[in-house]
């Protein structure tokens, strides 16, 4: 199979069918130099484009699952999501609570469908003003349906983190103040490139009052504890002289908040 018939074998499955094509085209190239016969290539790349897009449940990619379940319920479903339930109101309270401003923008990078813990915003008394980005296009649609179902002030766009323009024109046609959320992103994001991180953060750092960034402290198929080991990020931070504003860890998630200091 040439390299065409290649991505569209992987996306013929309904989980892929649906990704930004430039990011499935990235996971196929991880793979280019190595030999494989076209099968074992598209069992690896599917693999690969699993650990970073984090499907979760198959229900997901049926926006039509808003009609039968509670978007809490549907939080439940997928495990990223599923892990922070509990500590939602904890996190987002400590995350907003130093905003004066009646409104804020939240971008989530990212997001999953994370787009559907919008009531706790609403529980905590903060008025935002909410831009998810995602490049699983079922995801996408599903947190649209339920911001349009729920009236909610929410809108999520199908675009790839590696667009960088087109991530930055996100974050600028965004209200201020803002604050930008990467839960759990930065690992698949150095899964398809390495170091692309570091790139992004600090073209987007000075588009936003505050970053947020998290890592799993847990691994997914055993989910076994395990020390964080994040130096990489830590010495960038300090290396770049961004601002450390906090960091903590709530249930098996460990966040980095911090600024640009220019």
């Amino acid at each position: 199979m040439n390299k065409h018939e290649i991505y569209e074998k992987i996306i013929s499955k309904k989980e892929f069918s649906q990704l930004i094509k430039e990011d499935v085209e990235r996971a196929i190239k991880k793979f280019e130099k190595r030999d494989l016969n076209d099968e074992e290539k598209v069992k690896l790349v599917r693999e690969l484009l699993r650990k970073v897009f984090a499907f979760g449940s198959e229900k997901l990619l049926n926006r039509k699952i808003l009609d039968k379940k509670s978007p809490y319920e549907i939080l439940k479903k997928h495990f990223s999501t599923r892990e922070r339930l509990s500590y939602y109101k904890e996190v987002y309270s400590r995350l907003l609570a130093d905003f004066d401003d009646k409104e804020i923008s939240v971008i989530d990078f990212g997001a999953g469908i994370n787009g559907l813990s919008y009531g706790f915003f609403n529980e905590l008394n903060f008025k935002v003003n909410y831009a998810a980005v995602e490049a699983v296009g079922q995801f996408v649609e599903l947190m649209n349906y339920y911001f349009k179902k729920e009236n909610l002030n929410g809108k999520s766009i199908h675009e790839s983190l590696f667009n960088l323009e087109k991530i930055k024109e996100i974050i600028k046609i965004q209200k201020k103040p803002r604050i930008i959320f990467l839960f759990k992103t930065l690992d698949s994001l150095e899964m398809l490139e390495r170091n692309y991180s570091k790139k992004l953060v600090k073209e987007i750092s000075l588009l936003a009052e505050k970053i947020v960034v998290s890592f799993a402290t847990k691994s997914l198929g055993a989910r076994k504890k395990f020390k964080v080991q994040r130096y990489w990020f830590e010495n960038f931070l300090s290396k770049e002289n961004f601002k450390i504003l906090d960091d903590f860890e709530s249930s098996d998630e460990h966040y980095i908040v911090f600024m640009s200091s220019e």
